[in-house]
């Protein structure tokens, strides 16, 4: 029954929180458990919706912008009634009269607790701002309307940005060590153990069972799983370069 998530959420809730943790817990197990049952995710729906916003940003929506959403369907596997949802919620977010500000005010309450999973939504949304490789300016006021509502900082807006610009780079042309070092956030300058901790620290971020306990819908957990290899290799690679262990000397 629709009400059984808000129960669970709410009686949870009560236990670490009393009151006030049990508000929370009855709205978070609405979101996270009854709305799920019924076919709809606030994050599944939103994710396509907002993507097919900001396709159309730029007048028109390109055949890049068509083939990244539909490559996304592909790699989370969506098909029948899944799929035809997702391309719906994509028409959606294409119309003229689309509203960002509340479909993104609605996520906040949701992602409130959930900052990782808050940066995975903004990150499907640099690729779609990105599909052509460029950003055009209405894409780029689009995506700091989302990280302002999401709690993300212009900078960390930016670093973001950059990090998915040397991630497409690897996985179109291999990773060099300047797309290893952009997908891990460093620079050139930075030691040893400032690029581990930068891995291990994306590792944590991205882990998809992490993802899942925060509400995650499982169609999403194959982008985690990208993510992580994507991280993985960009280390690998500066890590063979003698930039991600210590160097030992011979005796």
């Amino acid at each position: 029954m629709a009400f059984k998530g808000k129960l669970i959420g709410a009686l949870v809730g009560f236990l670490f929180g009393r009151i006030a943790g049990l508000l929370l817990g009855a709205y978070l197990g609405h979101v996270l458990w009854d709305r799920r049952k019924t076919g709809y995710n606030p994050f599944f729906h939103t994710t396509f919706s907002v993507m097919g916003h900001i396709a159309k940003s730029g007048g028109r929506v390109t055949e890049a912008d068509i083939a990244l959403a539909s490559a996304l369907m592909d790699r989370i596997g969506l098909r029948g009634a899944a799929r035809r949802a997702a391309q719906e919620a994509y028409r959606e977010g294409k119309a003229a009269d689309f509203p960002l500000a509340a479909r993104l005010k609605a996520l906040q309450g949701a992602f409130k607790w959930r900052r990782d999973l808050a940066r995975v939504f903004l990150e499907i949304q640099i690729q779609a701002a990105l599909a052509d490789g460029e950003l055009s300016g209405q894409e780029e006021r689009i995506l700091a309307q989302i990280a302002e509502a999401l709690g993300f900082s212009p900078q960390e807006l930016a670093q973001l940005v950059a990090m998915w610009q040397g991630e497409r780079r690897g996985q179109h042309q291999g990773f060099s060590e300047e797309a290893a070092r952009q997908v891990l956030g460093v620079g050139p300058g930075d030691d040893q153990r400032a690029i581990k901790r930068a891995y291990r620290k994306l590792m944590a971020q991205h882990h998809p069972d992490k993802l899942a306990s925060q509400g995650l819908p499982p169609e999403m957990a194959a982008l985690a799983r990208q993510k992580s290899q994507d991280i993985q290799a960009a280390w690998e690679v500066l890590r063979q370069a003698g930039n991600g262990e210590p160097k030992r000397e011979r005796s």
